[in-house]
């Protein structure tokens, strides 16, 4: 079983950009896939986009774990903009010496800090990406 995490998103190549630093992923290229599905008729050139030197599909964009031990992330386009508190998150764990140093390093990338949690002994610090989906760091 393999398992992907689906992300809704107002640009869904602009977050997978970030997130593929964020997290050391690869972004997935598929020029001769979306070339096929051109020429079978499949999609149409309005269904594609040019991104960053790549054909990529228009309402789609997807990184993944190059060693394949993490989900894959998949962000879909759509209409709206974010608008309530996410219902799932990711919590990066990076350890205590290391967390300071992340969260300055993702803030660099495009995100944004929020605030700073506790419970017991443990601590994290929940930030938000360019589009405002939550995750934590710890």
């Amino acid at each position: 079983m393999q398992i992907q995490i689906t992300v809704d998103a107002r640009d869904p190549h602009e977050l997978v950009h970030f997130w593929t630093q964020a997290l050391d992923y690869r972004e997935e290229h598929n020029d001769d896939f979306v070339r096929q599905m051109i020429a079978a008729g499949n999609i149409s050139e309005d269904d594609v986009v040019e991104v960053r030197g790549h054909l990529q599909f228009r309402d789609g964009a997807a990184c993944a774990d190059p060693e394949g031990l993490r989900p894959r992330l998949y962000f879909q386009l759509v209409p709206e903009a974010k608008s309530a508190k996410n219902r799932v998150h990711l919590d990066l764990q990076y350890g205590r010496e290391e967390r300071d140093a992340q969260v300055a390093r993702l803030e660099e990338l495009g995100a944004t800090r929020a605030y700073e949690g506790h419970q017991g002994p443990h601590s994290w610090i929940t930030m938000r990406d360019p589009e405002g989906n939550e995750f934590c760091v710890s």
